[in-house]
């Protein structure tokens, strides 16, 4: 019987279903190599300091489980979609300038707020908070962290586009997302501090945050 691509079971020629195997095994090899990063993250990071050193594991597996099931997958087809797309569509070189600024901008631009996005928006919620706080929350630390890490990110992609096989870039980005996460998590826990008042002033944002 021929697979459709709705079809839910495994293909049945040999040499289909090693390549399904091997995107298979890929993709929960990456996707459990964020979700090792972010328990590794919140252990070292997400303990409530008391006498008992308890630690937090509604938090762990809250953090961990956006890592398994947002980035993971979806990082795992946007490298492999954004890479075609660029070389087929646009028709630029692979590994030359104008392939690797194509692909970090688009990422930058596009895959980067998105996830920050999501992010805040999932931890906010799975936290117990409510909607017109998550919106405040997301007012307060979105552009702190979009700057942030407009700072940070490109720098790292520049080398994973250029140097990193696309079946390796999402777990060469987990590395780094190690340390995204801790910045994250500390961004969170830094309320209305006055840095991120300074830096929202700065670009004008503040009257236009006041009345949305």
């Amino acid at each position: 019987m021929p697979r459709t691509r709705f079809s839910r079971s495994s293909p049945t020629d040999l040499g289909t279903r090693k390549g399904y195997n091997l995107r298979l095994t890929g993709y929960v090899a990456k996707s459990s190599q964020r979700f090792d990063f972010n328990l590794i993250l919140f252990l070292l990071f997400w303990k409530e300091y008391d006498k008992d050193f308890k630690i937090n594991w509604r938090r762990v597996a809250i953090s961990s489980m956006f890592g398994f099931a947002f980035v993971g997958p979806v990082g795992h087809h946007w490298y492999e979609h954004l890479d075609r797309f660029i070389r087929l569509r646009l028709q630029l070189k692979p590994k030359s300038v104008k392939f690797v600024a194509t692909k970090v901008a688009a990422d930058g631009l596009i895959f980067g707020p998105l996830d920050l996005l999501i992010y805040l928006s999932y931890i906010g919620l799975a936290s117990g908070k409510s909607m017109p706080q998550v919106k405040d929350d997301i007012k307060r630390d979105f552009l702190p962290g979009f700057v942030v890490g407009g700072g940070v990110w490109p720098i790292v992609q520049v080398a994973n586009f250029r140097f990193i096989p696309v079946r390796y870039q999402l777990l060469y980005v987990n590395v780094f997302c190690l340390l995204d996460s801790s910045f994250l998590s500390w961004l969170e826990q830094q309320g209305d501090a006055s840095w991120k008042q300074w830096l929202t002033s700065s670009l004008g944002l503040e009257n236009h945050n006041s009345r949305g």
